[in-house]
């Protein structure tokens, strides 16, 4: 099949640990403001530059499908979940490409400082245009950027605040109830361990 008629989509990969309201909103600016026919979520087995996740893989990705899947022009891969190992963003990328007109990555604005180490960066930055979601007013150093465009979000949540507080005002109550356990059982088992 010819480029020109395969689907143009975004990629937008992370923990997802838990997904959370700010995600949601990514996905929905990205929907309306990208020229794309499909943007792809895409939850890593394990971050290449973490140890350990909070939620196990297979939750993390029932809980992007519970919240992306029902949407219009958003679909959930398993790809990375399925390699069952921490997977390169450049091998998704190609994995993506082999189907589709790859057009655009989605990454947070606090990537920026880590994206040089990336695997395949040179190569990742003549692929793509970069889709860097930033909180409005916040200065950026895209200067290591090839093609880029801004994505600006009100919303101030993190998963890492959302695990370290417990407060789950930021995430989205489909699926608060399960990370609230998953919270509680986490914390239990620090309690247990400590004893």
């Amino acid at each position: 099949m010819g480029k020109e008629a395969r689907e143009s989509i975004a990629i937008f990969g992370g923990s997802f640990d838990p997904p959370h309201k700010g995600h949601q909103l990514i996905v929905s600016k990205a929907v309306a403001s990208l020229d794309i026919d499909r943007l792809f979520i895409v939850p890593a087995y394990l971050n290449p530059f973490k140890q350990s996740s909070l939620a196990p893989a297979d939750l993390r990705l029932q809980w992007c499908q519970t919240l992306f899947d029902p949407l219009e022009k958003v679909s959930v891969s398993e790809y990375e979940i399925q390699q069952g190992k921490s997977t390169y963003t450049a091998d998704t990328v190609k994995h993506f490409q082999n189907l589709y007109d790859v057009k655009y990555l989605i990454i947070g604005s606090d990537n920026l400082e880590s994206l040089t180490k990336w695997h395949q960066y040179e190569w990742l930055n003549r692929q793509v245009t970069w889709v860097v979601a930033t909180r409005k007013n916040n200065s950026l150093d895209t200067s290591i950027l090839g093609s880029y465009i801004k994505l600006e979000l009100d919303e101030e949540i993190s998963s890492t605040h959302i695990r370290t507080t417990q407060q789950l005002d930021g995430v989205d109550s489909k699926i608060a109830d399960s990370v609230k356990q998953l919270l509680l059982q986490k914390s239990q088992q620090i309690k247990d361990k400590n004893r």
